[in-house]
Parts: structure tokens; sequence; C-alpha cells
């Protein structure tokens, strides 16, 4: 794509379901308190499972968003990622309409899709028999509907699709999104991730592999990112949606801007299924990529909302890999991992997180690490630890990293 095709894209709406707050106001206020959404899991009896905590979403209701009947024929994962989008466009007061509507995408990630009804209805055949399965079963379950029914519910008729890499399926869709509207394929794009894996064979098969936290006797403490003492993620569940426009599309109806979109970088580390590679040299390169992209130095970024998941290997290895990206400045910038507070939404994070990162350049103020009391050796760099932070912000990285090797980073800017 040659540079005088390239639009100009930025961030006009944005919306959440948290473990912190349901909606992005909510959730930007308990990021800067320091909120801890992370407790005993209530939605199954987990009292025979390795792992007996997550950051759920309380207090949701679908029915705010949907008819009852259409809320029972609709996994909770897509009903996060509806609900966050309804929220998204009302906050950048975009109407979708028979004027604009071919020109309005929608593309949602998601890791998982709908495993609870997978789940059930596994349950159901075997307990009952094949014909007493639901018709709604494999609409409900494929991960792709968040993206479809978010726009049967807006009417977006524009681009549509669901990217499906792990954790990093958020900020890829983010990005693709981002993609599209520079292209001028699109004038705007419904863009994130939501997750609902909090069941019990999801619990399961992630302690199988050793990937969760066991700090069961103290839930709010378990997500500790760049600790020593850190021992698995919290795996948490929800939704968070950006609204991107092509800037002159969004000038033209007066809409509020939050940030612009410059860079999208995207790299795999074709080393193994679920580790990353040593020194986090694909996670270095993405983050080099979106620099460039973006037309951006080292020495223009203020803020890292790092992906921290609060495993052993990413931690350290993504802290080699901001050092490797973005040299001695690397030492200067502002690292925090809001999955401290939330946990881990799989591929529901690089949704909430880049909400989370639009938010800190709008109101110049930088999210915490929790729980970061003793910092291992090589994670040295400035990890806002405890508490938020007033400073300006001017350029801001998201960054996302997947099993399979996936890495994506998105650059942030100060509108001006």
């Amino acid at each position: 794509m040659t540079d005088y095709k390239r639009k100009r894209v930025v961030v006009t709406g944005v919306g959440a379901i948290t473990p912190i707050g349901n909606t992005a106001t909510e959730y930007w206020e308990g990021l800067l308190a320091g909120r801890n959404g992370i407790d005993y899991i209530t939605a199954f009896d987990a009292s025979n499972h390795d792992c007996r905590i997550a950051g759920e979403v309380k207090n949701f209701d679908p029915h705010d968003y949907m008819e009852r009947k259409e809320a029972k024929r609709t996994d909770r994962f897509a009903q996060f990622g509806i609900a966050s989008a309804k929220q998204a466009l009302l906050d950048a007061q975009l109407v979708i309409n028979d004027t604009n509507a071919e020109q309005i995408g929608v593309m949602i990630g998601s890791g998982i899709g709908g495993i609870k009804v997978l789940e059930d209805q596994q349950t159901v055949y075997l307990n009952r028999g094949p014909d007493r399965c639901s018709p709604f079963m494999i609409p409900m379950m494929i991960a792709n509907m968040a993206a479809g029914l978010t726009a049967i519910h807006t009417g977006a008729k524009g681009p549509n699709s669901c990217s499906v890499t792990a954790c990093a399926a958020g900020s890829n869709a983010i990005g693709d999104a981002f993609r599209l509207i520079q292209g001028g394929y699109a004038q705007a794009m419904i863009c994130g991730g939501c997750e609902a894996a909090v069941t019990p064979l999801s619990f399961a098969g992630f302690a199988a592999a050793r990937a969760l936290s066991t700090r069961n006797d103290d839930p709010s403490h378990a997500c500790r990112p760049f600790d020593r003492d850190r021992d698995g993620f919290v795996m948490g569940e929800g939704g968070g949606i950006l609204i991107l426009e092509e800037l002159e599309h969004a000038l033209s109806r007066g809409a509020r801007i939050y940030a612009e979109i410059v860079g999208y970088g995207m790299t795999c580390d074709a080393y193994h299924m679920t580790s990353p590679v040593p020194g986090g040299l694909g996670a270095a390169r993405a983050m080099q990529l979106a620099l460039k992209d973006g037309e951006l130095t080292a020495e223009m970024v203020n803020y890292i909302n790092a992906h921290g998941t609060s495993t052993p290997a990413n931690d350290s290895t993504e802290t080699a890999a901001i050092k490797k990206a973005l040299g001695d400045h690397a030492y200067k910038i502002a690292v925090s991992s809001t999955k401290s507070m939330t946990g881990h939404l799989l591929g529901g994070s690089g949704g909430i997180e880049a909400v989370a990162t639009v938010l800190a350049i709008a109101n110049d103020q930088i999210p915490p690490t929790i729980n970061l009391e003793n910092p291992e050796a090589v994670c040295d760099l400035d990890y806002v630890p405890h508490s938020s932070r007033a400073q300006e912000v001017t350029v801001a990285l998201s960054n996302s990293f997947g099993f399979g090797g996936h890495n994506v980073t998105l650059a942030f800017r100060k509108y001006q």
C-alpha cells in the first residue's frame, strides 16, 4: 500500500464489559483505582479444580442489550461483544442507517468462542442422545458469531470477519479493521475482542497445561505480572470494542476523537505451540513493525500496555522484547499490565487493553500494575506499580501475544 493511499484513522468510541466494570467509564475508573476483579469462581463448582479463581464479569444483564428470547440463543462471549459494541456506537454517537451501512463493518476476535455451549451440549448428547441437541448449538458456538450478531444488531453491512489467533485475536481484529479503513474499504469499523471461557472444561485444559495460577488462598493477589512470585495467569472474561473511523469522516460529523491509531505490527515466533521464543524476538519485531508503520521512533513512546500475563515465561520474555525493540529508551517508558486487575481475557484481552491504552492517551493517565511487590531481577522496567500515574501520553503501544506464536502490537498517538 503506497503512502498516498493511506487514510488516517481515529478512535471515536469505546465500550467495555470487564471484571471491574460493565461500561468503559466504570472499567477506566477501576483501572485508575487499582481495583481487583479476581475472586472465587461462581459460574460453576470449581472445588475439584486446581485453579478455583477467575476474573468474572459481575451483574451483567444481557437483556439490557437484546430481547430475552435472543439472549437464550446467544452464548455469553457473543453477548459481551454485542453489548460492548452497542456501548461504543453510543459513545461515538455514530448512527448506522441506509446511507452509510455498507461503509461500516465489524471485526471482533475471540480465541475460543462459545465453549460453554459446547460443554453443555456434549452433556445433553451423552445423557439424552443426539436427537436432543439444540439446533442453535453450532451458531451459538462458532467464534465468528460475535461479529455476525453485532452486524445484525447494528445494521453494519460493510466488511465483517473474526480473527481467531488465541490471545492476540482482539488486537488482530483492531489491526485488520485499521487496515481496511486505511485502504479505503470502509469508513468506520466496530472492532475488538470478547471471551467467556470461565467454564469447567476450559479450566481443566489450561490447568493441565500448567498455565493457570493456583494461588487459591489469595485471589486478590494471584495475578502479579512481572513479580518474582507469579505462578500463572488468572482467567478473565468480557469484551472490549473500539469504533475506528476514517479521519475526514469523523471530522465531517463533529465526532470526539480519543486518539489516532497509526501502526500495526504482526509477526509469528514459528517456535513452539505455547512458549514464546527465547529473547522475545518475535514480539520485538511486532513492536518495531508497529513503530515503522506509524512513522514513530522509540523515543516518542511514553507508555506500553503490556501483554503481562503473570506467567513465568511471558513476563520476562516480554521485558526482553521491549528492551530489544526500544533500546535504552525502554527504561524511560511507563509499562503496565492491566491484567493484574482483570485477569487474562484470552481473545478479549486485546479489546479491553486497547480501550485502556486509548483512554490513557485521552486522559494523560497511566493505569498501574497491581500486586507487583518483588519484581523479578530481569523484569527491571518501570511497571507503574500499585498506583496510577498522571503523565502525558502522546504515543502508546498495546501488546498482545497468543499461543501458536502470534505477536501483535498496536500503536496509538494523541490526535493532532
